[in-house]
């Protein structure tokens, strides 16, 4: 459950503090940019399952790989356009929160087998 909480915490919430230090001015259109980014999650529809709750993103979907990871750090370093460069941001942070879900993944896999581990 708190998996889920910081998941979408961090894909909804987290991203309107990320735009609010971004431009103050200019808050709801960095939010919206932002949540449009997360559209990046559209490669999972051409993976078999479309959700494995089982399955990490990063390395796995084709938005999320680690080229298109480089790609996406080259944009915020390169590019100076302010806007691109907030996309930029939102799809590092996107592969960031789905990094943290990898981790929480791995963590839960390492738990239960040094449970499992330890009964014997």
């Amino acid at each position: 459950m708190w998996q889920v909480v910081l998941h979408y915490g961090n894909h909804f919430l987290v991203i309107l503090l990320i735009a609010w230090f971004y431009d103050r001015q200019n808050l709801w259109r960095n939010y919206f940019v932002l949540l449009a980014t997360m559209l990046v999650d559209i490669d999972h529809l051409w993976a078999e399952p479309i959700f494995d709750p089982k399955r990490c993103s990063i390395g796995f979907h084709t938005f999320h790989s680690e080229i298109a990871i480089l790609i996406y750090f080259g944009i915020l370093i390169f590019v100076q356009h302010k806007t691109i460069r907030l996309i930029a941001i939102g799809l590092i942070f996107h592969m960031i929160t789905d990094g943290i879900d990898c981790l929480w993944l791995n963590f839960e896999s390492f738990s239960n087998k040094l449970l499992t581990f330890t009964k014997i």
